[in-house]
């Protein structure tokens, strides 16, 4: 079920608020913590460090599509200014769509954080570079079943299938998911993703003897009458947890364009039927591991 909406979703909270939660929640070094920052963007705290998960905090893509026939009508307004978080470690973009790889919230977040590190896929490392301006070889590039280690985070590239599993000339998957390791956590955050058969038991030969325990998951389905490349609809995200044992599901992409989002009904009802622990959060809220 699509949603229309004429007033803006406001954050649970924004701006110096958040920025305060943040703060304060950092006093608690045996937990870590999960902000959604709308769509697939999530800032993760451990252990006073700190790592975005494809953020978009920006209206670059309500600007560019304004005047076409696929306008991106913002639903959720903007959490933070990205200028303001200079405390991040590091950052990631599964895929190079600009609500997964945004300028207009990449190139404030470099200002604000002169040894930030950027992971990728290593397909993509040009396209980035273009877009960003930067030295290609200052990105971190990653592929399927390919390690890097950063601080306290040891980030793993997994296939995702947009729609369909694909690769450059080179053989490299051009759409990640990334299994995240610090202390003995571990999250999965699977990027635009449909699933594919053996998805499940690929990701969990990849987490080996440890359980996954928070799966950030899409929602919004396909829809290609809408020209919109596809991902999970909610039941298959709740099911998907299952397969994958994971400790706790939430999902994601949704509540940001009004032409592609869902509600989470579906994915609740399935988590509940399956016995699938969830939590649903409202853009700026926060998860606490303990």
């Amino acid at each position: 079920m699509s949603i229309e909406l004429t007033e803006l979703v406001k954050p649970v909270l924004t701006d110096e608020a958040f920025l305060a939660d943040v703060k304060a929640s950092s006093q608690q070094p045996d937990e870590f913590h999960l902000w959604w920052l709308g769509q697939s963007g999530f800032l993760l705290q451990w252990n006073g460090r700190h790592l975005l998960f494809d953020p978009y905090l920006s209206d670059s893509l309500t600007k560019k599509y304004a005047a076409t026939d696929k306008p991106h009508v913002r639903m959720t307004e903007i959490v933070i200014d990205p200028a303001k978080l200079d405390f991040i470690d590091v950052a990631t973009s599964t895929h190079s769509h600009t609500d997964h790889l945004d300028h207009e919230t990449l190139l404030p977040l470099m200002a604000a954080n002169p040894n930030l590190k950027l992971v990728i896929p290593e397909a993509n490392r040009a396209f980035v570079a273009d877009r960003l301006k930067c030295d290609a070889a200052w990105l971190v590039g990653s592929d399927d079943g390919e390690t890097v280690t950063l601080g306290d985070f040891e980030i793993t590239g997994l296939a995702a299938a947009h729609e369909e599993i694909e690769f450059d000339e080179e053989g490299r998957s051009t759409h990640l998911g990334y299994v995240v390791r610090f202390g003995d956590f571990t999250i999965y955050h699977s990027g635009d993703n449909k699933g594919f058969d053996g998805m499940a038991e690929e990701l969990l030969a990849a987490v080996g003897d440890r359980k996954i325990d928070v799966a950030l998951l899409p929602i919004n389905g396909r829809k290609p009458e809408r020209r919109v490349p596809g991902n999970f609809w909610g039941h298959e995200a709740a099911k998907f947890a299952k397969d994958i044992n994971a400790g706790l599901a939430i999902p994601m992409h949704f509540e940001m364009f009004q032409f592609n989002t869902e509600t989470p009904d579906e994915f609740v009802a399935t988590c509940e039927q399956l016995n699938q622990p969830f939590r649903v959060l409202k853009c700026g809220e926060r998860f606490s591991s303990n």
